[in-house]
């Protein structure tokens, strides 16, 4: 069952793969603001998958956060997570990412709970048109 206050933590290791160079989205080789997105999305949705009804998931519909400081390649980084809301299907997570010398982001993540084979069906129709 759902309940605010579920909490989450991932980490990694910065790699090549996981640079703004990398993901295109500059020309450094430092944490890329995308691969800091999807940490926290990683996050978020492992934090809460164990208490969803089965065939359920959650997708993923807004991101707020702020990219604070720089992580060289090596450098280990981590996610934390927190489920501060509900609103019927919407989850609301506080964000804060780390390295080894501290904050580096943070913000807000919005996901929403879905039915697996109905989301798919629904994104599958598109297709069709």
């Amino acid at each position: 069952m759902l309940k605010c206050g579920l909490k989450g933590k991932q980490e990694r290791f910065v790699t090549t793969e996981l640079t703004a160079a990398s993901y295109g989205s500059g020309a450094l080789e430092v944490f890329a603001t995308p691969a800091m997105i999807a940490l926290l999305e990683e996050t978020a949705w492992k934090s809460v998958a164990p208490h969803l009804d089965p065939g359920c998931s959650t997708v993923g519909t807004k991101v707020n956060v702020s990219h604070l400081a720089a992580t060289p390649l090596g450098m280990r980084v981590w996610c934390e997570s927190e489920l501060v809301e509900i609103d019927r299907r919407r989850l609301v997570f506080q964000i804060a990412v780390y390295d080894e010398t501290g904050l580096i982001g943070e913000g807000t993540h919005e996901r929403f709970v879905v039915e697996n084979e109905r989301f798919l069906k629904k994104a599958q129709e598109k297709k069709a048109l």
